[in-house]
């Protein structure tokens, strides 16, 4: 039995298919876990997602920003962007069920002494805590009120965590932390618009030197643990540390699609022609 972890696919199934005959994956053995963007800006994403409904219990995924955009735009709560590829999922005849499926997923999910998250854990929490407080958000995707969730969800404000923060504030900075952070200053606030790689971050904020990555920060809580995650396309996978394990290589883009092993730690990459 072997568990491989895939970064971030977007609807890119074909590399997909092809990464999981490369490793000579079986579905009677094996299992799967995904970092999150199952879908959006790729050519095949109703098919990725009905792929890994499919296969749902061979599967362990958690929510990206993408997949959470979806969800906000079938509740009505967003339309559809000139760069989304998302039409067919919400015209197709098991919408209801591939979405109500996605509702369903956590932001964080723990085993094997891994921590699987989208994009990763910020400095002032411990895994502990970020666990937590994913379960205040799936609470909500899970619940009547996830409307009203999706509707505020959009923002970068608050941009650092604070105990006392309450409502939709609260949920919208645990929801940024866990699915859109790359880049966070000392006491952990977030800086949204810096994306490059690391010796480019990019962005308004970037010249401040307090300013890094979200896995560099000294006396990080959650030093110690091994994090797995994607997002962050322009890393390329590389951090600079072994216990930050990133996954996104740019599949979308024209890159590659990458499985991690947690077994043995094996990475193998398949060039992203959809």
């Amino acid at each position: 039995m072997a568990t491989w972890v895939v970064g971030d696919i977007q609807g890119c199934k074909k590399p997909l298919k092809r990464l999981l005959k490369k490793v000579d994956f079986s579905w009677d053995r094996d299992m799967l876990w995904c970092t999150g963007d199952l879908v959006n800006r790729g050519p095949k994403c109703l098919k990725t997602l009905r792929f890994f409904y499919k296969h749902r219990d061979n599967i362990r995924i958690v929510l990206g920003n993408h997949d959470l955009h979806l969800m906000a735009i079938a509740a009505g709560a967003k339309k559809l962007g000139r760069h989304d590829t998302l039409e067919p999922i919400l015209l197709a005849e098991d919408s209801d069920v591939l979405i109500g499926w996605l509702h369903q997923q956590p932001l964080l999910y723990q085993e094997h002494g891994f921590t699987l998250v989208h994009a990763g854990i910020p400095p002032q929490w411990s895994v502990d805590d970020a666990a937590a407080r994913a379960r205040e958000v799936e609470s909500v995707l899970q619940s009547p009120n996830c409307t009203e969730f999706f509707a505020a969800m959009y923002g970068n404000e608050p941009a650092l965590w604070s105990d006392d923060l309450e409502g939709m504030d609260r949920l919208r900075v645990i929801t940024n932390y866990l699915t859109r952070m790359r880049y966070c200053f000392e006491d952990g606030r977030l800086d949204l618009e810096s994306k490059g790689p690391l010796s480019n971050p990019g962005g308004p904020a970037a010249k401040n030197q307090a300013l890094d990555a979200w896995f560099n920060h000294p006396n990080r809580k959650a030093t110690y643990d091994r994090i797995l995650f994607g997002h962050w396309a322009s890393l390329q996978g590389k951090t600079s540390t072994p216990n930050a394990i990133g996954l996104d290589t740019g599949c979308v883009w024209g890159n590659a699609l990458t499985f991690y092993c947690l077994e043995t730690g094996e990475r193998v990459s398949e060039p992203c022609a959809c």
